[in-house]
């Protein structure tokens, strides 16, 4: 379907964090509520605070810094670097590689940090900015290799605590209908690294990655005074971030197979989406005509659907079966890899695009709700074994994706591996969620 491929663009946006954040901030904003319902018109220090937009947009400034530049910069400058001469295919894979490995990293470890959010936050939009600064200024790939790495960390660090502090700050406004603003940060700074990287089409990298240092600069200055931490900030933030069990006691057997059914399917769209997400570009420039200005548009678009989704997702009602919205999203991603193979256009590349960004966080926010519905308080356990089955599934995909088209001179054998596995993973959580309808049904016929 296409032809002899040009070199990879490695790029993705991680869910795995987004589900540790989800998992945290549900403990997080369950405690404020409970604390802080019915009490806020009397909290002076509350009321005298930020309002929900400013919490909300400041959270997006730093999901922006986080993910836009600290994970997604590297998108756009690859190409750049692998022009210069500075990095080969298959040291450009690596340097994908260690990222999503550091970023699982990071998202795991999120538990047992005791730092609270407000000096988290502070210390990732610093780190962040340093270390994308050392891109541009060390030289050769034997730096840059642990410097993604850790960039890998940093940003799943920030990603979580900031989302956490958000949403627990809302939910001691009651204004939590604010939390979808907080994850279109991660759209937004794709879009505007991707807009960027465009331009510099071209030119060296070096003055690309200290660009954006210098965007993340502008990014944090303004917020940087919200994230100021509170009297009490410390101790209250220890409590939230508490372990906490991953199942209840007694929980029963079918409770425990239900759980178990979730963490195996939510590996599917981390395997699933990464092919695609990582290598876009390069997909839409082998089918595309040479000289054609699309394919360098279409990141910026997923990061836009991404925004878009992340808005709409957080307004579906909470009652609707989440196993069916997970099946629905996953098969929207699938047909979303289904039209770059069938229809190698321009138009069927920007319609996937958009498909494929605008399930990423109702993906996470369904598995959250599906969490706590089957361990409640006790969710964050569960997230963790999901999240961390979704992290292999990312680094499993480019890995099994590689030696494919190595083989095939194309992607598309490894692009329908893609679509198999989202279409399985659909297809569980089809079956699941109609036969406990069917069984309610059938309990609700033999009460009457």
């Amino acid at each position: 379907m296409t032809r002899p491929l040009a070199p990879p663009a490695p790029s993705s946006f991680d869910s795995t964090a987004s589900a540790a954040a989800a998992a945290s901030a549900t403990s997080a904003v369950s405690t404020a509520s409970g604390a802080t319902n019915g009490s806020t018109a009397t909290n002076p220090a509350a009321a005298r605070g930020p309002g929900p937009l400013r919490i909300a947009l400041a959270c997006a400034a730093v999901l922006a810094v986080a993910l836009g530049v600290g994970r997604f910069a590297f998108t756009p400058l690859l190409p750049l670097m692998l022009a210069q001469g500075a990095l080969d295919i298959r040291h450009g894979g690596w340097l994908a590689s260690v990222n999503y490995a550091g970023y699982f990293v990071g998202a795991l470890s999120c538990a047992a940090i005791r730092i609270d959010e407000t000096r988290m936050v502070r210390g990732g939009l610093l780190a962040t900015i340093a270390l994308t600064a050392a891109m541009g200024l060390l030289p050769g790939f034997a730096f840059w290799l642990p410097v993604r790495f850790l960039a890998g960390v940093v940003s799943a660090w920030t990603f979580v605590f900031a989302a956490q502090w958000g949403m627990r700050r809302l939910a001691e406004q009651d204004a939590l209908q604010w939390g979808g603003v907080i994850f279109t940060g991660a759209g937004f700074g794709i879009v505007v690294t991707g807009l960027i990287g465009a331009a510099l089409a071209g030119r060296r990298a070096e003055p690309g990655w200290l660009g954006f240092a210098l965007l993340a600069v502008l990014l944090a200055a303004p917020i940087w005074r919200m994230f100021a931490p509170r009297a009490g900030e410390r101790a209250r933030a220890g409590k939230m971030r508490r372990p906490v069990s991953s199942g209840r006691p007694g929980l029963h057997a079918a409770a425990r197979r239900d759980a178990r059914r979730l963490v195996l399917l939510y590996g599917a769209p981390g395997f699933g989406y990464i092919i695609t997400a990582t290598f876009l570009p390069v997909i839409a420039r082998g089918a595309l005509p040479i000289g054609s200005p699309w394919p360098d548009r279409f990141w910026p678009m997923f990061g836009a659907a991404q925004m878009l989704g992340a808005v709409f997702g957080s307004r579906l009602p909470a009652r609707w079966d989440n196993r069916l919205l997970l099946a629905l999203c996953y098969a929207l991603q699938a047909l979303a890899i289904v039209l770059g193979i069938v229809w190698p256009s321009a138009a069927g590349f920007a319609l996937g695009s958009a498909l494929l960004g605008l399930p990423f966080t109702a993906i996470t926010l369904f598995a959250m709700r599906e969490a706590r519905r089957l361990h409640g308080d006790d969710a964050a356990g569960l997230m963790g074994y999901a999240t961390a089955c979704y992290g292999l599934g990312q680094i499993a995909g480019p890995l099994v994706a590689a030696p494919v088209v190595a083989r095939a001179g194309s992607f598309t054998p490894a692009l329908w591996i893609a679509v198999a596995v989202l279409l399985a993973g659909a297809a569980g959580f089809a079956a699941w969620g109609l036969a406990a309808r069917g069984r309610a049904v059938e309990r609700g016929g033999q009460g009457a």
